[in-house]
Formats: structure tokens, sequence, C-alpha cells
């Protein structure tokens, strides 16, 4: 019978347990272990993650059938004062627009009309456009922990430059005036697109969720290229990356990350950051700062025990990306900060396009989603970066 989370939790808390002793018992006295041993200890870490990516799985898997499990609809209860939905926000446009994705748009109602965008797409109903950025918020790590803000054009966010002092002045003394000063940062809109092929077999099986099908794929496809921009994008037709513009707190000379590598990290962000603060690296990294100890002797990483709650490394909540860089000579290993002040403009719904022609020689037929969104972290000092020499 399959482990639920919180079963799964507890049989990684007992093999980190037997691993720790593992290392302790196995490790001599300048820090080495035999080739059998280290290669023992390899697959104790490696079933380690693994257990870690299955509980992050099951954890999503479960918000998604609690959604799914939601009525589709709810029953009128007879409130005469309720506006009823317009535009693509209601039921008609929804239905009209799954009826033009199965007949490959050779049937488009006029009720369309109302959500063609400006490069001739129709913009996806709300409906699905919610559920297309649930996708994302699940599948792109940042997501979840920027700012996200809607625009309908260039976004300009005022930052304070430099704020009032407070001076003693004696009795009967002059008064000091300081100038407050402020800078901007904009939020543009950069173009990202999706395309995928699907059979002409397909659309016509009305027992498949097509619609449902296409949501995943293109809500992972865009996640995942918006999480390798927001975290290591360089402004040049696409959003800047979080790594590009946070402050380098530590640098290291080696790749042989150290536990007070990562206290010196914690305590270059400021105080008031560190209250909302936690840690983004990528899953080899991890690896590495699982074998970290305190001077007291304590592991810096703990496991969670409670279903979803990440781990943490001393206190600070720890969540891994596979674009985030991995622990190499010249890139930034560790990032820790208030990751709210990475902010996320999406202009406007995404769109969807059929290609009718393309593809008709192979029985297929192209469908592209677009969306416009920008990335930039505006406050660079609230997230410090642990950076290895090149």
């Amino acid at each position: 019978m399959a482990m639920n989370v919180t079963e799964l939790m507890e049989k990684r808390a007992k093999l980190w347990e037997a691993t720790k002793k593992f290392l302790e018992d196995h490790t001599d006295k300048d820090g080495k272990m035999t080739a059998a041993d280290a290669e023992t200890y390899e697959k104790m870490e490696a079933d380690i993650a693994e257990m870690g990516k299955t509980i992050d799985r099951l954890e999503k898997q479960g918000e998604m059938e609690k959604k799914l499990a939601m009525p589709s609809g709810k029953p009128l209860v007879g409130n005469p004062g309720q506006p009823a939905k317009t535009g693509t926000a209601s039921d008609e446009y929804r239905k009209a627009m799954f009826t033009a994705i199965r007949t490959k748009f050779r049937e488009v109602s006029n009720v369309l009309q109302e959500g063609i965008d400006e490069a001739g797409g129709y913009l996806v109903p709300d409906e699905y456009d919610k559920r297309l950025v649930d996708v994302l918020d699940e599948e792109n790590v940042l997501r979840g922990l920027a700012t996200t803000i809607r625009t309908s054009g260039e976004r300009k966010i005022n930052i304070a430059a430099t704020k009032p002092a407070a001076l003693w002045v004696e009795e009967g003394g002059a008064l000091t005036f300081g100038d407050a000063t402020f800078d901007q940062k904009l939020l543009d809109a950069h173009k990202l697109h999706v395309a995928i092929k699907i059979t002409e077999e397909l659309l016509a099986d009305n027992a498949f969720q097509l619609e449902d099908y296409i949501i995943a794929q293109f809500g992972k496809a865009i996640a995942n290229a918006e999480e390798d921009a927001f975290l290591n994008g360089d402004g040049d037709g696409k959003p800047t990356g979080l790594f590009a513009d946070a402050q380098v707190g530590v640098t290291i000379d080696t790749v042989e990350i150290e536990a007070d590598d990562v206290i010196d990290l914690i305590y270059k962000l400021k105080r008031p950051y560190r209250k909302k603060a936690s840690f983004i690296t990528n899953d080899s990294t991890l690896a590495v700062l699982r074998k970290l100890k305190d001077e007291n002797g304590n592991y810096l990483w703990q496991p969670s025990l409670q279903g979803g709650e990440p781990d943490r490394i001393l206190g600070y909540a720890i969540r891994t990306s596979q674009y985030a860089p991995k622990l190499a000579a010249g890139n930034v290993a560790l990032a820790f900060g208030d990751f709210s002040y990475y902010n996320i403009g999406d202009r406007g719904q995404r769109s969807l396009q059929v290609l009718k022609e393309l593809f008709a020689g192979n029985g297929m037929v192209g469908y592209v989603m677009k969306e416009r969104v920008d990335g930039l972290l505006i406050l660079p000092e609230a997230v410090q970066v642990l950076k290895v020499q090149a």
C-alpha cells in the first residue's frame, strides 16, 4: 500500500538520522571516507533527495485533487442583484472557446469576438486562465514567493533612495533639512510563447479532457521558461533574473562550502529582511549543505516533518530549483533573502491561437499560447547570495 505524505516524511527523517550516524562513524579525523563508504553514503543521500521529491509530488497531487473535487459550477441560490458574468468570464465564452479548440477554430462563435487580442489570437477564458496560473504557481518556485502585479503596460515602481535622518539639535539651534530622493524601477512586458501539436483524432475524442491536457502542458512549459528567466534572465527580451541583481554577501575561494559561510550569508542580510527570508539553491548544492554542522555539532539541514512545510537550514525554509546555478567556480551557489521584493509583472490575460494549415498534411493541428511578463528584483539588498570565485 502506498505511503501517505506523513508516513513518507517520518521514513525520510529516520533515514536522515541513519545517514548522519553513518557519516560520523565512517569519516576519519581529516573528514575523508573510503571509496566504498562514500558510495554507500551517496546512495543514502540520493534516497533522501528522492523521498523529498516524492513528498513534493504527493503534496501537489493532493492540492490538485482538492481542486478537482470542488464543484465546477455554483447553484443559483437566488440573488437577483448579483451581476451576470460577462466577456471572457462568461460561461458562453468558455464553452465557445472549447468548441473552437475541438473544431480547429472552424466553428467560432460571435461571443469570442469579445476576447480577440491585438495579435489576432483569442484571450484564454478567465476560468482557464486562473487554472493555468495555478499550474504556474505549482511548477514555478519563485512565483510562490515573489510579488505578482497585474499591469496594462509599462509599470513604474517608486523606490526610496534616501530616507530622512534624525539629528540632535541644541536648544535654539538651527534645523537641518535633508532632501528625500526617489528612484524608479520599470517593469516592461516580454513575450513568452509555447506551441504544441495535437492529432485530429485527439481533437475528435470528446471523452478526453482536452482542455485539461492543454492547460497542463502549456502551464508546465511556460512555468519552466519563466523560472529560468526569473532566476537567470539577463533582461534582454526576457525578465531580469534574481541572481543578476542580488547583492553578493559571501564569496568563497573553492567549491567547498563550510557551515560558517552559510551563517555569514544569513547575517549579511539586514535584520528586517530576515523575518521573511528563505533560501533558494540547486538540488546538487543541497546535497552538500546536508553535510554541514554548526559549532555545536548540529546539522544545519532539518527535514520537514509536517505536510506543506519546506525543509529548513538553521530554521529558515530552503527550496530548490533545477534552474538555480550549480555549485561551480564563478557561479552563485546559494541565495538567501526576502523574495517578495522580486516583482513579477503579468500584462493582461494569456491568449490562444490555432495554426490551421502548418501541420495539415500530417493530420495535426498546432496551438500557440502567449503571455507577456516581466520580472525584476526591485530592492537588491533584500537578497544576498553566496558566490564561488571564478
